[in-house]
């Protein structure tokens, strides 16, 4: 007869990360959880974070029960005879979904999913103000030393006529962790959002959100959208996108039913209003062929390009535009008429990427010079916090292996995420 828990059995938690030691969060482990031992090897990578470029040694894969990675995997199971869990500090796993381990284990897999939301709902929103504000105009007079508030000039003309979120519709394609964040700081500035989900959400357990949330972000109960779609084929997708969308947030995963999931025919549905377009998901969601041209069209649909004017220098005195023709230094949009017409306009009117196809994107790609577009290096989840909450996730894990319970953020190899 005893009383109390049962012992944990030991662990060996093998972590091979392209960062330094986090010592505090270690000594945090082993405190919680004494049971644990912890190797750590820093990997390096290569210009692509999913390929590292440092060998680890097979000893070390043969030993460890727990293994967190980004993407250094065993070679096969056969190296890893005792591993009963992977943790991966990404939210997705596309990038190892061709491996042994993936393809041929019944290993439980989790993400990190849920970390992300904070400061990637920040950089969508900061893209979608900088481009709805036309900040690069108001950096251009900043370099240039122009104080331009009074007057008739065209650029004035398109800020007096800017629209704010307040009454626009966000459409949030894929309502996870990090939609679910920008839903709610949308709704904060007056955004109505709607919301697709591969699968449908009728009752309200159904639209939970069960994976690791940062306390105070997201939508756990998922009371935020005043609607939900759902659905796999293109009909679904195509009754989602005609709901007079505003903005389209793209955070679906990547896998072999979403590639190239937006195309031209997706685009023409959005250009009904003109859509602005973000996507922090993966660049092969998007044909982005197709995205260029609906930026294009856009672009090239004003009927009265403005003549030459002068340069900066004497647009200060003048009162002119800088640039040139319908084109001012990081600014491509149409005139102030346009935008007081209920006149319908081709295209998308811009677009914000965190992500490519390829990546890295090469520098003579055509993406890079498609008007009204914002483009980063896959760095809109990068932040201070991101590697303690990788790896709270995990503690979340260890308790509720401890006790027997469900993991969270375990991926459905199935589905792909």
């Amino acid at each position: 007869m005893g009383g109390g828990p049962p012992t944990p059995l030991e662990e060996h938690l093998l972590v091979l990360l392209p960062f330094p030691e986090p010592t505090a969060i270690f000594d945090r482990i082993r405190k919680n959880h004494p049971n644990v031992k912890i190797t750590f090897r820093q990997i390096l990578f290569t210009i692509t974070p999913w390929n590292a470029a440092t060998a680890v040694p097979p000893s070390l894969y043969n030993t460890a029960t727990i293994l967190v990675t980004l993407s250094a995997l065993p070679p096969s199971p056969a190296d890893c005879p005792h591993l009963k869990l992977i943790h991966f500090t990404s939210a997705g796993t596309n990038h190892v979904a061709q491996h042994p381990i993936y393809t041929d284990t019944d290993i439980p897999l989790t993400t990190s999913s849920g970390i992300h939301g904070p400061q990637m709902s920040e950089w969508v929103v900061m893209t979608a103000l900088a481009h709805s504000h036309h900040y690069s105009l108001l950096h251009t007079w900043q370099q240039k030393h122009v104080w331009r508030n009074t007057g008739s000039s065209r650029e004035l003309a398109f800020l007096r006529h800017l629209h704010d979120k307040v009454g626009q519709r966000l459409a949030v394609l894929g309502y996870g962790s990090i939609g679910r964040q920008v839903a709610r700081v949308a709704k904060a500035m007056g955004a109505d959002v709607i919301a697709y989900t591969a699968r449908p959400r009728h009752t309200a357990e159904e639209k939970k959100d069960h994976g690791f949330i940062v306390p105070g972000t997201g939508d756990p109960e998922g009371e935020i959208p005043s609607a939900w779609y759902s659905g796999t084929d293109k009909a679904s997708l195509h009754r989602f996108l005609a709901q007079d969308v505003d903005w389209l947030m793209v955070s679906v995963p990547l896998t072999p039913s979403t590639e190239k999931m937006l195309g031209k025919e997706e685009f023409e549905i959005l250009a009904r209003r003109n859509a602005f377009v973000t996507n922090i998901s993966r660049g092969q969601i998007i044909d982005q062929p197709a995205l260029i041209d609906a930026l294009k069209a856009y672009a090239d649909a004003d009927p009265d390009p403005s003549p030459p004017v002068p340069a900066a220098a004497d647009a200060a005195a003048t009162g002119s535009t800088v640039g040139n023709g319908n084109t001012v230094e990081g600014f491509t949009s149409q005139t102030s008429e346009q935008l007081l017409t209920d006149h319908p306009l081709p295209g998308l009117r811009g677009a914000a990427l965190d992500v490519a196809d390829p990546e890295p994107l090469p520098p003579d790609d055509p993406l890079w010079d498609a008007p009204n577009c914002i483009i980063t290096p896959h760095i809109s989840g990068l932040g201070a916090a991101y590697v303690d909450r990788c790896f709270q996730v995990l503690e979340v894990n260890l308790e509720r292996r401890e006790k027997g319970e469900p993991l969270i953020n375990v991926v459905d190899r199935q589905r792909g995420y």
